[in-house]
């Protein structure tokens, strides 16, 4: 049995407005905001607006028109947060990886030197994530 899509996951709720986020780029069809169990400083995810559950269930023509803005947000990243480099996650299914039920993925910015925080915690508050989120909306606002 395939899995449905739950309309009710955290990032559906997201995209309703119904729980909060730091938002750091919107368009017609892609939201980008801070992760709150960052495993980087300027850790984002990118979901469509559409409602997929993953890679697997989302329609060609909607992940080819979300494709650029992951890639604009990528570059937004990587020049805010004054990056050396950008590593992408996205994870399938909960043997994939994937905790969160709804298309996503994860851009992280690198540096030589500095791994990754393990996955999982701990939380960041949106007051504390806002420094990082301005960054990344000002690199926006420069390309």
């Amino acid at each position: 049995m395939t899995p449905t899509y739950d309309a009710n996951n955290i990032f559906a709720r997201i995209l309703r407005g119904e729980a909060p986020s730091v938002k750091v780029y919107e368009d017609e069809v892609s939201l980008a905001f801070l992760d709150v169990m960052p495993r980087a400083e300027g850790h984002t995810l990118v979901i469509p607006k559409v409602y997929a559950r993953n890679l697997f269930d989302i329609e060609p023509e909607d992940l080819a028109r979300f494709m650029p803005s992951v890639q604009k947000v990528a570059h937004a990243v990587r020049d805010g947060m004054k990056a050396e480099g950008i590593s992408l996650q996205q994870f399938n299914e909960e043997p994939g990886g994937q905790q969160v039920f709804h298309l996503h993925f994860h851009v992280l910015p690198r540096w030589t030197g500095i791994q990754l925080r393990p996955p999982g915690g701990p939380f960041q508050s949106a007051e504390a994530l806002q420094p990082q989120a301005e960054k990344i909306i000002a690199a926006f606002a420069g390309r």
